[in-house]
C-alpha cells in the first residue's frame, strides 16, 4: 500500500493517512450580528464532506485572531465565545468521521479589509465598513490598496497575544493541530520579507530582526498549545522576486529556527507577498521547496501546489520529498479524492465511514 495511506504519529497524535486538506478561505461567515465570523451550515457541509471523503487531516481556512485581521468581513474568526462554541460542533463532526481537525490561525496584515473574490476582490468601499489594515511598514500591497498603519511595538505585542488567545480557544473548541499562517503576504509573511518589511527597529533589517515577530508568535502559541499536540507553520518558500524578497535559502535557514521553537511540520507554499510576479506553475511546482527543507533542515514537511493525481502524490512521498501532501483545489473539485486514490493505488482507504464500508 502507498505511503499516502500509512498513519503518521506526531507527538501523541496519530493522523490516519498522509492525504490532507489544505486551508482554503470560503468567505461565507456572517458579517454582522452575534454570529459574525462563526462557522455555519456551509462550513459544516464543506468540511465534513472531505472527512467522509477520506482526508486524514482537515485544515480549516485562515481564521482571524482578531476582527482587524480578517481578509474580508466574511472570514472566520476566533476571538469570542460564540465563534469557539460554533467550532466545537465542527471539530466533533470531523473526529467522528475519522479526520484530525486542524485550524490555521491568521492575521491578514496589509491585505485585510477586502471583498470576497466573487465580489471583485479589492479594498472595501467607504460604505462597506472598511478598516485600516496594519503591517510592519506603511507600504500598500498594490496600487489602489489602502496604505496600512505601521504596527508599533505595543501593537506587535497585542497581535502576539491575539494569536495565543485564539490558540487557547482552538484547544477549547476541540482542534488537535494548530497552524500559524506565515505565508502568502499576510502579516507574518510581511514581517519576514524585506520586500514588505522596511523597519529599522528590532523587528526589521537583518534576518534575525525580520523573523523575530514570527518566532514570538510561534513561542506564544506553543506556550498555550499542549506539549502532546503538534504545531504547524505555513510558509511561502519564496516571494518569486528577483531581488529584495524572501528566498528559498531564507526558508531553509528559518526552518532550523522553527524546529528549535517547537514547530513539528512546515507547510510549504509560495508567493502572495508581491503582485504581478511570474510564477512558473506546473504540477508539483512547489514540491522542490518542501523537499529541500526536509533534506537540509531536518524538519518534516507537507507539500502543496498542483498535486492532483494519486500516482503523483504517492511518488512525492515515496521519493522522500515530503511527509504528507496537502490538496487544495483538487479537493474542491473532487471531495472524495482520497477514496479514489486508494482504489487506484491498490489498497483500502484508511478512513471510511462505517456506513460506506460495504462499498470497499
Amino acid at each position: 500500500m502507498s505511503t499516502l495511506f500509512e498513519p503518521w504519529s506526531l507527538r501523541s497524535l496519530t493522523v490516519p493517512n498522509r492525504v490532507w486538506m489544505a486551508p482554503m478561505c470560503q468567505y461565507s461567515a456572517a458579517t454582522s450580528g452575534p454570529d459574525t465570523g462563526a462557522v455555519n451550515d456551509w462550513h459544516h457541509t464543506h468540511y465534513t464532506s472531505r472527512a467522509v471523503g477520506g482526508a486524514g487531516l482537515i485544515l480549516t481556512e485562515a481564521t482571524a485572531v482578531g476582527p482587524e485581521g480578517r481578509i474580508s468581513p466574511a472570514d472566520l474568526g476566533l476571538w469570542n465565545d460564540r465563534q469557539t462554541e460554533a467550532l466545537t460542533g465542527l471539530t466533533r463532526a470531523l473526529r467522528e468521521r475519522g479526520a484530525v481537525p486542524a485550524i490555521q490561525l491568521a492575521h491578514a496584515g496589509r491585505k485585510a479589509g477586502t471583498r470576497p473574490p466573487w465580489d471583485g476582490g479589492g479594498p472595501l468601499a467607504e460604505d462597506e465598513g472598511p478598516w485600516r489594515p496594519s503591517a510592519p511598514s506603511p507600504v500598500p500591497f498594490a496600487e489602489g490598496c489602502r496604505t496600512p498603519s505601521e504596527l508599533t511595538e505595543d501593537g506587535i505585542r497585542e497581535v502576539v497575544g491575539q494569536f495565543a488567545a485564539s490558540a487557547r480557544r482552538a484547544l477549547t473548541a476541540g482542534f488537535q493541530v494548530a497552524e500559524v499562517h506565515g505565508a502568502h503576504g499576510y502579516l507574518i509573511s510581511e514581517f519576514l520579507s524585506p520586500h514588505s518589511n522596511r523597519r529599522t527597529d528590532s523587528y526589521g533589517g537583518d534576518f534575525a530582526g525580520r523573523t523575530r515577530f514570527a518566532l514570538e508568535v510561534v513561542d506564544a502559541v506553543r506556550a498555550v498549545w499542549p506539549d502532546e499536540l503538534p504545531l504547524f507553520f505555513r510558509i511561502s518558500a519564496t516571494d518569486w522576486l528577483a531581488e529584495h524578497g524572501w528566498t528559498p535559502d531564507d526558508t531553509v535557514r528559518f526552518a532550523h529556527d522553527l524546529r528549535e521553537h517547537g514547530v513539528d511540520v512546515l507547510d510549504v507554499s509560495s508567493g502572495g507577498n508581491a503582485p504581478d510576479v511570474r510564477v512558473p506553475t506546473e504540477p508539483g511546482y512547489q514540491v522542490p521547496f518542501a523537499a529541500r527543507v526536509r533534506r537540509e533542515a531536518g524538519l518534516p514537511v507537507a507539500a502543496v501546489g498542483l498535486i492532483t493525481e494519486p500516482e503523483q502524490a504517492a511518488k512525492i512521498l515515496a521519493s522522500g520529498e515530503a511527509d504528507a501532501v496537502l490538496l487544495g483545489r483538487q479537493l474542491l473539485r473532487e471531495p472524495y479524492w482520497p477514496l479514489r486514490a486508494a482504489k487506484e493505488l491498490g489498497g483500502p482507504p484508511s478512513v471510511v465511514p462505517a456506513q460506506y464500508e460495504r462499498a470497499y
